[in-house]
This record gives C-alpha cells, sequence and structure tokens, in this order.
C-alpha cells in the first residue's frame, strides 16, 4: 500500500473524528518515527502521552511476545497470575493509602469510574469540575470537561457535574454545596494548556476537600508515570488524593485505564456495580508489568527531570530570541509554549522538518515526548522550532506588509 491509497482509505473507512497530519507512521523506536517513505521524526507528540518509555521498548516487546505464547484474554471473573502480578506493582509504587483499583481499557474509562465511584460512596450525586479542564469524551467525563466545543453537540449531559475557576480557592468552596461528592482536577491541565497551578493551591484544595468531607479526585492521566519529574504529579505538591485515575502509559502502549482508591472507597463499589469485559487483561498486564518494571530500572523519571529543565531552558532562549513566543511552561518533560498566534501551521512546518509536536488549546505548543528522548534529539527539536518561529514571523510580517 502506498501512502495515498492509505490516506484516502483511512478517510474514508474511518470515522472522521481526528484532526489528521498527512504522515503515514510504519514504525518506532524510542522518541523516533519514520514514515512511509522513510523520512524520520523526532517524536514529541508521543502517541498523546501513551509512549512514554519510547516506541517498542524491548522490554515490553518481549513481554507481549511472552504472554502471547500463553494467555491473551482472561475474563476477571477468573484470577490471573499476571493480573495479580501488574497489580502488586502498581500498588507498590502509588501513593501511600491508594491501595485498590479498578482496571479498564482508556483514560476516559478511569474517569468515569472515578465519577460513579465517588457517588456510590458518598451518597450525593454533585460532582465539580475546573473550566479548562479535560477529562475525555465519555459522557460522565464529557460531563466534567470544559470545553463547550466538545459539549455542545452532545447536550444534555450528566446531571450534577458543575465547574469552577481553575486555581481559585475561594470560588470553589463557593460551589461546594451539601450534595458535592466529590472535587476533579488535573494537577497540571494538559489540553487546557499545559497550566501548572500556582503554589498552595493543590494543597489548599487537600485542605478544602478535608474540611468540606468531600473526596478529591485527581486526574493523572497524562502527568503520571514519570512524565513531569515525579512519579505522580501530586508529588511536586506533596499530597494524596482519595481517588486517581491513571492511563496512558501504563502499559507501554497498550490500552489501559487504571482508577485507584483508598481501599474503603474502593471498597463501597459492590458485585456487578462496574466492570468492563477487558478488565486486567494477561496480555496488557504483562505489558504492564514490563513498562513500570523500566521506569524504575531506567531511571526514566528522573530522567524526565534533567532532560525536562534542559528542554526547558533551551525553549526559555527561544522566547527571548522570537517575541511572537508568550510563555514556556512545565513540569519535566511535559512543557507548553504559548504563542501568540494560532499554531496549527507551526505545528505543520516541523513535521515537515522532521520534528512532531502537539497543540494544546489554539495558540499553545504541547510538547510530550518520551522520557527516553536525547539531548540531541532536543537540540534538534529547539533548532527547527528556532526555523519555525522565524518562518512564522516572516509569514506575518509578510502579511502585513500586504495588507498595508
Amino acid at each position: 500500500m502506498n501512502e495515498k491509497y492509505i490516506i484516502d482509505q483511512e478517510n474514508k473507512l474511518m470515522a472522521n473524528v481526528f484532526s489528521k497530519r498527512p504522515i503515514v507512521i510504519t514504525k518506532g523506536q524510542g522518541a523516533t518515527l519514520w514514515d512511509i517513505n522513510g523520512k524520520e521524526y523526532v517524536d514529541c507528540m508521543g502517541s498523546y502521552g501513551v509512549a512514554l518509555l519510547g516506541h517498542c521498548h524491548p522490554k515490553v516487546v518481549a513481554a507481549i511476545c511472552k504472554q502471547a505464547q500463553s494467555l491473551i484474554s482472561c475474563h476477571a471473573s477468573l484470577y490471573n497470575d499476571k493480573r495479580t502480578e501488574f497489580l502488586e506493582k502498581l500498588t507498590s509504587i502509588t501513593p501511600q493509602g491508594l491501595n485498590k483499583a479498578f482496571l479498564s481499557n482508556s483514560g476516559a474509562e478511569s474517569v468515569e469510574c472515578a465519577i460513579k465511584l465517588a457517588r456510590k460512596y458518598t451518597g450525593k450525586p454533585e460532582i465539580i469540575a475546573v473550566m479548562g479542564g479535560y477529562h475525555g469524551k465519555t459522557m460522565g467525563a464529557l460531563s466534567a470537561t470544559w470545553d463547550k466545543k466538545y459539549r455542545e453537540p452532545f447536550l444534555p449531559l450528566v446531571p450534577e457535574i458543575k465547574h469552577a475557576p481553575p486555581d481559585n480557592l475561594d470560588k470553589i468552596k463557593e460551589a461546594i454545596t451539601d450534595k458535592t461528592a466529590a472535587i476533579i482536577v488535573e494537577p497540571i491541565r494538559g489540553e487546557g494548556g499545559i497550566r501548572v497551578p500556582p503554589d498552595g493551591f493543590l494543597e489548599g484544595l487537600r485542605q478544602l476537600c478535608n474540611e468540606k468531607n468531600v473526596l478529591l479526585i485527581l486526574d493523572e492521566v497524562q502527568t503520571s508515570f514519570g512524565r513531569t519529574g515525579k512519579l505522580f504529579g501530586c508529588e511536586h505538591w506533596g499530597i494524596t488524593p482519595d481517588v486517581m485515575c491513571l492511563a496512558k502509559p501504563f502499559a507501554g502502549g497498550l490500552p489501559i485505564g487504571i482508577t485507584v482508591a483508598k481501599e474503603h472507597i474502593m471498597s463501597s463499589l459492590k458485585v456487578g456495580e462496574h466492570s468492563t469485559t477487558f478488565s486486567g487483561s494477561p496480555l496488557v498486564c504483562a505489558a504492564g508489568c514490563a513498562a513500570i518494571d523500566a521506569l524504575i530500572e531506567e531511571n526514566l523519571t528522573e530522567n524526565a527531570a534533567a532532560l525536562g529543565k534542559y528542554f526547558k531552558e533551551q525553549l526559555e532562549e527561544l522566547q527571548n530570541k522570537h517575541s511572537i513566543v508568550k510563555e514556556v511552561r512545565g513540569k519535566g518533560l511535559m512543557i507548553g509554549v504559548e504563542l501568540r498566534f494560532e499554531v496549527f501551521s507551526a505545528i505543520l512546518r516541523a513535521a515537515e522538518k522532521g520534528v512532531l509536536i502537539l497543540d494544546a488549546g489554539r495558540n499553545v505548543l504541547r510538547f510530550l515526548p518520551p522520557l527516553v528522548i536525547t539531548k540531541t534529539q532536543i537540540d534538534k527539536v529547539i533548532s527547527v522550532l528556532d526555523t519555525v518561529l522565524k518562518e512564522e514571523e516572516n509569514a506575518r510580517t509578510a502579511g502585513s506588509s500586504v495588507s498595508h
């Protein structure tokens, strides 16, 4: 199959719900991707944060191959050795007290479970999310997501889910009522523009939830597994939620969702009240075991902290050089670069030059590279971005001259 055929057939046969780049990727290794024509790219998309260990990590590949020869599927109504091993490894690294998990297939599913769990445990219906937050596109997760472009086509959504201004303890406190079961937030808002909360906010939110007897749910789908230079984003602020939503990288590239909670909270769900056919698949759990081992043995969390610092410093130098860069922000290898214009053309220009970048809203470039990215690859990204920003500035200057 050639490039044009693949693009035409996907457009014809697959639901047109993804904003696609005209690139056919056929191979990946580490932080490098190759397209069907053999062109090489530095991957700063990381499959939207999934490929945190890098593409085709050898430990994960070996674990998948080995498990596929013995058992691929096993419904959770039966016990399984690989599922048990994964749960042990998982709860050995989660924040203290978060020691009982429900396994699913995606970040949105992990949020759905958290919403149901909060309502079941507290007996209250209301969930408070924040403006600018993103939690997924299934109906419950979508109800907690803020952006109207995702929400409005599907109204009415799940009732008793409301939004308060982000990073504002007073406004959140005002939003709490006697019906409030939980507050759900991302430690760093990803889709909302890589927004890092101000000092004291998350600590204050934890204290507020304690005072009001409200559960704190942290959506760490994007901020966990070493991404921010800590195993979990909440560790930057020294807090522990009551419920935590995980997904993306935890199975080394295979689909997984995890809702982990304090035991007495998770135990409020009774047999049959929440389940999914693929919960704890042996194949996915084998990949997850290998992924956790690789993360720890290869010190990738520390790598994210060190290389993230270097990456951010280089981006800040570009900010000093290019007036169209408004701000650089983030932690570890979760970095946003806010520009003074929409970023889509810059993303396409970078792809042409061999660097794949995400957006986070209309004017933020989002960088979620694998934690195995090298300094040399970061330098290439900086060089390409420098050129792209210069081209964007020139294009706008030329456009301004033409209009006058």
